[in-house]
């Protein structure tokens, strides 16, 4: 096709065919698409989204199966419609020429794929104006993809005409008043007159289109494409899939043509009148059957010719080469004009095989309608209709098999009538019971095909998909083999993606795949629903891991369903969607009492003992929640923790009642140590409230107040505040003020999408405060700031503000961790004039901006070991910054080390020969000694030299200030070998071990080198007390011996230089365990943490109750108090870090006893009292939902943020940086996991079960916590265990790897967001309700107290109601279960409402079953016990009274599928589930009442076995007595389908082969001839064979 003048003017979607247009020739042509590799095969024959795989990679070709002629004009509109044979069709219409011309494409195959070409003079035309594909008469039949479809003429009468293939269906006309209302287009009369003229067509869509007509108007019109019977519209789905397209087509022209009365072109919109014409036009062929009269071929032996045409391979030729359009019938006539012995009985008889021929295809296909309607309990009208209509076309048929089995089900609508002349040898009608019961007795693979109705073995079948369905859920049951779709019983299913190790399991999987759930299989008849309950039942426990959602749902485990769907199902899905509907949750109106007990206190209340305004924000109220008071039960943690971080009310201060001149000076240095701590409570309150609240971006975020005024409970609350005279209030509110922004800032919990722009300048103030400027910094360490653009950190950065400035440099490196933009890096680097180029214009910067910007560096390029940022940090270290504030020096190198540790974090070893010379130079920072620039390496010298504007360096001479430049290289080194093992590094930063070496060294940097120590040695650090008296050196045990000797002799040692170095080391020991073990809550590590911090607080003031067993050393006479209080909150930090998030009561005791220590001495001072708010915060960290991790990260933030130099007041910077505190938030992670009840949406306690794996220090241990619980981290936790008796078990195998825990909304996060839903068993109470569990005992006696309940009359008389007793079952009952259906059956049918003794048996029998269900969780078999226990009722019922109790016995072969299940059970063939589904005794006494009852009502008849004989002798049913004749035919029929009779049909022709003689024998008759009937009938019972035999004589 490379002539540019053809142009394609059609593609189909369903086939690879294009038709395209040649305008110089004016000529059409008609392209196959071609894929050139013929190695890819066509997955599909029809698809073209299949045919085309991988395009780019694929070549195709072009070639032509059809031209059409020249001189053309282009074709208005080219489509695909179906013949009725299924052959595409594709049509022109040509609306200059008004006609509509039809191309039928012949397909063949060809290495399995699919080619189209030309049949010759398959092309035909017809007249029209215009035309349009529509689906209306095979609505629901596809082929593969092809949606077959007709065609709807505009003719040029102006006629709408149906057309299928050739043949013109019906006529189509406008309903009157067409312009007011919108109706649907019906197929009309053709005397009918039309109001308006049709002028066009247009959209078609399925059986809708657009309809103009005269005057430009446009309707939407629908063509009836199916009956509005769901009976007659599956029946005729059955025939166009059963039928032979020739026979369909007859069949379709007989249904929809114009003209007769039983067309359904002419029935009303109403389902009985479509019934009854479907019927009118079955019976019209039957009756055709029937005229004919018998010929004489019958009698008479056929010639050859006459032999042919009436055999198989004639018919079959003749269906093969049909002509559309034209019948069967009439190429026979046509053959029979061209013979000379043709006549008319020849043609009679050759009409008759025709209508013989589609009967008996017609009586299949609808066979398999009547089989698939058994297994649907509401379609038991449909039914009867059905079954009447199948009768007497089988009895047109002369099958009487087929008579016999519609009558076996339906004796008292059928058994009055008589069945035609039989068949020589009828056909045994396919009975999927039988087919079913088989399988369960012998295996799927011994059943029977030809019991199962060949409509089931077609792919793709529509009007027995609900059979279909179940044959295969039963073939994988019972182990049948798969391959691909196609089932080794021949049906095909899909099965859903999971894992499936049992045939159970892909049962489930087949049964989601189909979309089978709980309301489909309560509509099965109880025994059919048996085995697939019990599928269900045998999963339920321990699914596999990998099932979709709707699996878990399907096997009642909506609590791992909710897991696969996060926090909420995908749109257009829900639990209830896939649940059955009436098994809805209903949540409880009233709420646990445990729950929110401690809620119902108000939290104004509990802050009243300590406030004057309860009203007042303090930023903590979205603390409490149902989640939090379920953390930590009824008592009152948080309210206490809330009240001591509260800084937004006036602290209560002490004092007389009438105080003087000097008590006001008192109270005034009072209230200044309170504004101290009260400046100070920010940082914990951050902890403690963060990520707790959401915010909408539409509300502006509440800063509480910094409240620094005081109260005097003993003047009346008068409020008294600090003097302006003698502190600098606002010089003492900045740093504070600070510090309360970041805490406003980090409570808010991360977002499911990016905060946004907007909300944050909506946020920001005109004028720049500080309070802003720490909210900027909050939300850059949770990672919001990602959202700024550059121009926004302009606006900021020109207000010239230094906190502002500090916020904006921290707060985007932060949200920019590790990630070295480089936009970010230029605008942090213009904040440090050290790196200026000398051209650059001098800027001054105060030292704590330029130190936050060295910080900033170190997050931009956290873990990069970036070589020249590395170069430019170190050189940092070293310098004397260019602020007036030489006094900072100190923080700027700590800001230098710390940024210099996060850019090479844990890398030290990764580059030898680059690290060594960096590794030096560090050390001689810390140990001292002469500057060596110029002797080393040429690496350095530009680095301080040519690229740096000339400063002085920090040197006393030529030899280094280790006081300024030690505590940034020892962090510096700690972080570069973090968990590295690096023993010649860890050895050079030991402690001295002689007195000497120690004297050079200042106590508090031993600190940081044990600190730096052990962070290198890792793995070493162990939580014992020999570990941490291993790190002191013996010179200093042996001076500690010598001062608790009181005779010893120590003028010659330093004392007080020995007790500097023992507390110091002792304190960085503590901080060691501390980062090893944080948020492990690791139980040995806190009694020694604690241990330790007890002794610090002894030695500075003895407590004998909290030192019981802490000796005490006197160490106050060597060491200041100053020291010993450092190390305490030291010792106390690493504490709360070890325990964060956990709540621990005796850790919050001694934090709480340590905040409300006096400290008018001066020596606890804003440093102490903020270690101590942090620590509180870090215990309840995040509301107890977060807890600290101990990645590489995380332990570096840990470690700037608890740096060992506490600040001495509010505005102190010059050690650390106080910002820096808050970088904890970086090392948190919400680790903290609470189970949901999926039923009732409540947070519930839930044992958890936790594996972890095994380590140096540990084997794999396991261990138990009770949800809402911290879980371990992600590097050691293997497994969780959802465990205990009340909940069903559930596990999530989880890979160890050292990555940090998921964030929210994590696609992988196996506990969604800290959210694992857990399902309760129903006969169980919650742990909130039941503790101890003694509620849930009552479940298991509940038969016992309805029982004593009583059934006594008089005590019903004495209440005065229908319900005596202490309880109530339908109350009983909902304790368990919020299911409305058990307690509608509980409160119906075990209520006291019964009168006699036969219903007391009945309410007896439901609260057993119900105690049954409950108890063991199985809600569902409700329906199944029922069910079969009805069936005992309506037998015997039925046996006792003269009237009809039931139509069918078709409940009896449910019952039979029941005990087949039950057997299956026994001999192993099904797998046993969790104890029985159902109690086998029950089934077992169930059929034996069944049996009994029947061998008793044959025993009560007048004249023995005269029913029985008269079936099997001549096949007629009882009519001896009109009135009794129906009931005699129902129990006639239950008899034979109990005891398994075979049609009598089959009997008689089954003993005539046994032979006449031993017919005619007398006394050897019974014993010979029930052997032979057993061999003959061996699915009969024995009792029957023996009833036979005995007829026999």
């Amino acid at each position: 096709m490379n002539d540019l003048e053809e142009s394609i003017i059609w593609t189909s979607d369903a086939i690879p065919v294009i038709a395209t247009y040649h305008k110089g020739k004016m000529q059409h042509s008609v392209w196959r698409v071609d894929i050139v590799d013929a190695s890819v095969t066509i997955a599909s024959s029809l698809l073209v989204k299949d045919f085309v795989v991988e395009e780019q990679s694929k070549a195709y070709c072009l070639h032509k199966i059809w031209q059409g002629r020249s001189a053309q004009p282009v074709a208005s509109k080219v489509f695909l419609a179906t013949d009725v044979d299924e052959v595409p069709l594709i049509c022109f219409v040509f609306q200059e020429q008004k006609g509509l011309f039809f191309i039928r494409l012949q397909t063949g195959a060809r290495h399995k794929e699919i080619l189209y070409d030309m049949k010759p003079d398959m092309n035909w035309t017809i007249p029209a104006i215009a035309a349009l594909p529509v689906v209306v008469t095979r609505p629901r039949i596809k082929d593969g993809w092809l949606q077959l479809s007709d065609v709807l003429v505009l003719s040029t009468e102006n006629n709408l005409l149906l057309y299928s293939g050739r043949q013109c269906l019906c006529k189509y006309l406008l309903p009157t008043g067409i312009g007011r209302v919108s109706h649907d287009v019906k197929p009309l009369p053709s005397d009918v007159v039309r109001e308006f003229k049709i002028t066009g067509l247009g959209d078609a869509v399925g059986g809708r289109i657009n309809i103009i007509i005269s005057g430009g108007q446009m309707f939407r019109c629908s063509l009836r494409n199916y009956p509005m019977s769901s009976l007659a519209n599956d029946c005729i789905t059955a025939l166009a899939e059963g039928l032979h397209p020739s026979f369909y087509h007859h069949f379709v022209v007989m249904l929809w043509g114009n003209g007769g009365s039983s067309c359904l072109s002419s029935a009303e919109s109403s389902t009985d009148s479509e019934w009854e014409s479907l019927v009118s036009v079955i019976l019209g062929m039957c009756k055709q059957l029937d005229f004919f009269p018998q010929s004489q071929s019958d009698t008479t032996r056929p010639s050859s010719w006459e032999f042919l045409l009436n055999s198989k391979y004639h018919l079959n030729y003749c269906r093969s080469n049909f002509i559309t359009g034209i019948p069967v019938a009439w190429g026979h006539k046509q053959m029979e004009s061209h013979c000379p012995m043709g006549n008319s009985t020849a043609e009679q008889s050759r009409e008759k095989a025709f209508y013989a021929q589609i009967l008996t295809e017609t009586l299949d296909s609808l066979h398999a309608v009547y089989e698939n309607y058994k297994l649907d309990n509401l379609r038991k009208w449909d039914l009867e209709l059905l079954v009447v209509l199948l009768r007497n076309i089988a009895a047109s048929l002369g099958e009487s098999n087929y008579v016999d089995h519609y009558v076996r089900d339906f004796p008292s609508l059928l058994s009055n009538a008589r069945s035609s002349n039989s068949l020589a040898s009828p056909q045994t009608p396919p009975s999927v019971f039988r087919w079913l019961e088989s399988c369960l007795k012998h295996g799927c693979d011994s059943g029977n095909k030809d019991d199962l109705p060949p409509l089931v073995y077609r792919d793709g079948s529509v009007a027995i998909s609900w059979l279909r369905k179940i044959v295969s859920f039963y073939s994988l049951l019972l182990g049948t083999g798969r391959t691909g779709r196609k089932l080794g019983s021949g049906v095909y299913c899909n099965v859903s993606s999971g894992s499936a190790h049992s045939p159970e399991e892909l049962t489930v999987l087949a049964m989601v795949a189909e979309g089978f759930g709980s309301q489909q299989l309560d509509l099965l008849p109880a025994g059919v629903s048996l085995p697939l309950r019990h599928a269900l039942d045998r999963c339920r426990e321990s699914p596999p891991v990998d099932w979709p959602a709707a699996a878990y749902v399907l096997v009642g485990r909506e609590d791992l369903a909710m897991t696969c769907f996060g926090h909420k199902p995908p749109s257009g899905q829900s639990l209830v969607s896939l649940s059955s509907p009436y098994m809805l949750h209903v949540r409880p109106v009233t709420v646990p009492s445990s729950i929110f007990d401690a809620s119902a206190l108000d939290g104004n209340t509990v802050e009243n003992t300590d406030s004057l305004d309860g009203s007042a924000a303090d930023g903590m109220e979205q603390i409490f929640n149902s989640s939090t008071h379920l953390r930590f039960g009824r008592d009152l943690r948080l309210n206490e923790v809330r009240r001591l971080l509260c800084s937004a009310r006036p602290v209560a201060v002490q004092t007389p009642v009438n105080p003087s001149a000097s008590d006001q000076d008192l109270q005034q240095a009072q209230l200044w140590q309170l504004a101290q701590r009260t400046t100070a409570l920010p940082l914990g309150r951050g902890a403690f409230t963060l990520a707790t609240t959401s915010t909408l971006l539409t509300e502006a975020l509440v800063v509480p107040k910094l409240n620094l005024a005081g109260r005097l409970p003993s003047q009346q609350n008068a409020t008294v505040n600090l003097d302006p005279n003698i502190r600098n209030i606002q010089e003492l509110r900045s740093w504070p003020e600070f510090h309360n922004g970041v805490a406003a800032g980090l409570k808010l919990a991360p977002f499911q999408g990016k905060m946004s722009r907007a909300w944050i300048s909506y946020n920001k103030r005109e004028e720049p405060s500080v309070t802003h400027a720490g909210l900027l910094v909050a939300l850059g360490l949770l990672g919001h700031l990602r959202v700024l653009t550059m121009t926004d950190v302009y606006k900021y950065l020109s207000q010239e503000h230094d906190m502002t400035t500090v916020g904006v440099l921290l707060g985007m490196a932060a949200a920019h961790r590790g990630t070295m933009l480089p936009y970010i890096s230029k605008m942090i680097y213009v904040h440090i004039p050290s790196r200026h180029p000398a051209s650059f214009p001098e800027l001054e910067f105060a030292t704590l901006l330029q130190s936050a910007a060295l910080m900033s560096v170190g997050l931009l390029y956290e873990g990069s070991a970036h070589p020249l940022t590395m170069k430019i940090l170190l050189g940092e270290i070293g310098r004397r910054t260019a602020g007036d504030n030489v006094l900072e020096r100190e923080g700027y190198a700590v800001a230098a080390g710390s940024a210099l540790g996060l850019v090479g974090l844990g890398r030290g070893n990764d580059f030898i020969g680059y690290m060594d010379t960096l590794v030096d130079r560090l050390f001689q920072y810390i140990l001292g000694g002469k500057d060596l620039r110029n002797e080393r390496s040429a690496k350095f010298a530009p680095m301080t030299e040519d690229l740096n504007r000339s400063t002085g360096q920090m040197m006393d001479g030529t030899q280094v200030n280790v006081d300024v430049t030690a505590p940034g290289a020892t962090i510096a080194l700690a972080l570069l070998f973090l968990k590295t093992e690096s023993d010649v590094v860890a050895s050079k930063l030991s402690v001295p071990v002689t007195f000497f070496d120690l004297q050079f060294v200042r106590p508090d940097f031993l600190l940081l080198r044990v600190i730096a120590r052990n962070l290198i040695l890792w793995s070493r650090v162990c939580p014992s007390k020999d570990w941490i008296e291993g790190q002191i050196p013996e010179i200093v045990k042996k001076g500690l011996m010598t001062i608790e000797d009181d005779t010893s002799d120590f003028d010659d040692l330093d004392v007080e230089a020995l007790v500097q170095a023992y507390v110091n080391i002792l304190a960085g020991a503590c901080v060691s365990l501390g980062l090893r073990y944080a948020g492990t809550k690791n139980g040995h590590a806190q009694e020694l943490l604690n241990h330790y911090a007890v002794f610090f607080l002894n030695e500075i003031k003895p407590i004998p109750a909290m030192s019981r067993n802490i000796k005490h050393k006197g160490l106050m006479q060597y060491v200041d108090r100053g020291t010993l209080e450092t190390c305490l909150h030291i010792v106390v930090l690493s504490l709360s870090v070890v325990m964060a998030g956990s709540g621990h009561i005796q850790t919050f005791r001694l934090l709480r006893y340590l905040r409300g220590r006096n400290s008018v001495d001066g020596h606890i001072n804003y440093g102490s009292q903020m270690a101590v708010s942090m620590a509180i915060g870090f215990l309840f960290l995040g509301g107890g939902m977060r807890t600290f991790s101990t990645g590489n990260n995380a332990i570096a933030a840990l470690l700037i943020s608890l740096y060992p130099r506490l600040p001495t007041g509010p505005n102190d910077n010059r050690c650390h940086l106080q910002v820096f505190r808050h970088f904890y938030v970086l090392a948190t992670e919400a680790r903290c996991v609470q189970t949901v009840d999926v039923d009732t949406g409540l947070t519930v306690y839930a044992p958890l079960e936790m594996t972890i794996k095994e380590t140096e220090h540990h084997a794999e241990t396991n261990f138990s916590e009770v949800t809402p619980c911290i879980l371990p981290e992600r590097a050691i936790l293997k497994s969780v265990r959802v465990c205990g008796p009340r909940y069903w078990p559930q596990k999530i195998e989880l890979i160890t790897e050292e990555k940090p825990w998921w964030v929210a909304g994590d696609p992988d996060d196996p506990f969604n967001g800290g959210l694992l839903y857990v399902k309760r068993k129903v006969g169980a109470c919650s742990y909130v309700d039941d503790p101890i569990g003694c509620q849930s005992l009552l479940s298991r006696v509940m038969h016992k107290v309805c029982d004593t309940s009583g059934h006594s009359e008089s005590a019903t008389s004495v209440r005065g109601n229908s319900e005596p007793g202490p309880f109530k079952v339908d109350q009983l009952v909902s304790t368990f279960s919020a299911d409305p259906s058990l307690i509608a059956f509980a409160q119906l049918c075990c209520g006291y409402s019964w009168n006699n003794r036969s219903d007391a048996d009945f309410r007896e029998f439901c609260i057993q079953v119900l105690f049954e269900c409950v108890s063991k969780d199985r809600p569902a078999l409700l329906q199944t016990y029922l069910g079969l226990y009805t069936i005992i009722g309506i037998i015997s019922e039925q046996v006792k009274s003269c009237e009809v109790i039931f139509k069918d016995t078709i409940f009896l072969s449910s019952l039979k599928l029941a005990l087949a299940y039950n057997d299956a059970l026994v001999v192993g063939r099904l797998g046993c589930p969790r104890g029985d589904l159902i109690q086998r005794i029950f089934l077992a006494a169930i059929g034996k009442r069944v049996e009994e009852t029947l061998k008793h009502w044959q025993g009560q008849i007048g004249e023995p076995f005269s029913h029985l004989l008269e079936y099997l002798g001549k096949g007629n049913w009882p009519l001896m007595q009109p009135q009794h004749a129906i009931r005699d035919s129902l129990l006639l029929s239950c008899y034979l389908q109990w005891f398994n009779v075979p049609p009598s049909f089959v009997v008689k022709s089954s003993l005539g082969n046994i032979g006449s003689e031993i017919l005619l024998a007398e006394s050897p008759v019974h014993n010979v001839s029930l052997p032979l009937l057993r061999f003959m009938f061996p699915d009969t019972h024995i009792y029957a064979l023996g009833e036979i035999s005995r007829l026999l004589t």
